[in-house]
């Protein structure tokens, strides 16, 4: 298995990564679907807010089958973390659609129930990081939504990842 990021955005190139908007309703901000076996070693978040506010609401939970519409990633926006040599995401293991793996939903779809992996409230001045103990992290099921969600009482931009071991 190889160690696979990805953030809720395309890779940064000339520029840095461009922070997407909560808005104010539930909003998923990063959205995987795995077709082999796949492990959440790490996953963060951070917001770019500048006052003290109300806590943003940010959960680390499987939807079931239930998708959000994304963009679609490219290969191209998932980092191969452990060698250049390990096969690019959509080969290794995750559905690269807006259906499967993305980021940036445009649309939630109804969840009827989940799996629950991690919930914080995180300042939006702040930041979260969880790195799961190895042999303890959580293994999506093949052909789930995982989703990176957030509910904010105020708009703030955001930078979400998860480090995945495929």
């Amino acid at each position: 298995m190889s160690l696979y990021l990805i953030t809720n955005g395309a890779f940064p190139a000339a520029a840095a990564p461009v922070p997407v908007t909560t808005g104010t309703a539930i909003k998923t901000l990063l959205q995987l679907k795995p077709f082999n076996i796949a492990r959440i070693v790490e996953w963060g978040i951070s917001f770019d807010g500048f006052a003290a506010a109300a806590p943003i609401k940010c959960e680390l939970l499987e939807t079931g089958t239930v998708n959000a519409t994304v963009t679609a990633a490219a290969d191209a926006d998932i980092v191969k973390m452990s060698g250049l040599d390990q096969a690019v995401a959509s080969v290794a293991g995750l559905t690269l659609a807006t259906s499967g793996t993305g980021y940036t939903a445009s649309a939630e779809g109804a969840v009827t129930a989940s799996r629950l992996f991690d919930v914080q409230f995180v300042a939006p001045t702040n930041q979260y990081v969880k790195q799961f103990p190895l042999g303890r992290e959580p293994v999506l099921v093949i052909g789930n939504i995982c989703r990176i969600r957030v509910t904010a009482a105020a708009a703030v931009n955001a930078y979400c990842y998860v480090v995945l071991d495929i």
